[in-house]
């Protein structure tokens, strides 16, 4: 089971081997967030990361619209997470979090992902 960014999309791949009969099946291979119990098992096979911003953000708009484009959610869930990121940081997975991490930083918003 793997995570990562590809064309600033999030991607998920999972799959599974039957050591018995030794087959091999993808189950996903595509864009878009995992399933709650995929991304779950990433979390407890990698672990979580923490964003966090670095300095002074340019304004609240940058910030809300890197949020919006990079994980498609509304105005109210994206200032409800920009709250969050200011207080205490935003938790994921690695990927998860460098996809907004560069989404931030391409509107001028200073941010760092820490383990």
């Amino acid at each position: 089971m793997s995570q990562f960014v590809l064309h600033d999309e999030l991607w998920w791949v999972s799959e599974f081997s039957c050591e018995s009969c030794g087959t091999r099946l993808c189950e996903h291979a595509g864009p878009g967030a995992a399933p709650d119990d995929v991304r779950q098992a990433l979390l407890a096979a990698h672990g979580s990361v923490t964003l966090r911003p670095t300095g002074p953000a340019p304004g609240l708009v940058p910030v809300l619209r890197a949020l919006r484009e990079a994980s498609g959610v509304s105005l109210p869930q994206a200032r409800e997470l920009a709250a969050e990121l200011v207080r205490d940081g935003l938790a994921g997975t690695p990927a998860e979090m460098g996809l907004l991490r560069d989404a931030l930083h391409r509107r001028g918003v200073p941010a760092d992902v820490q383990s």
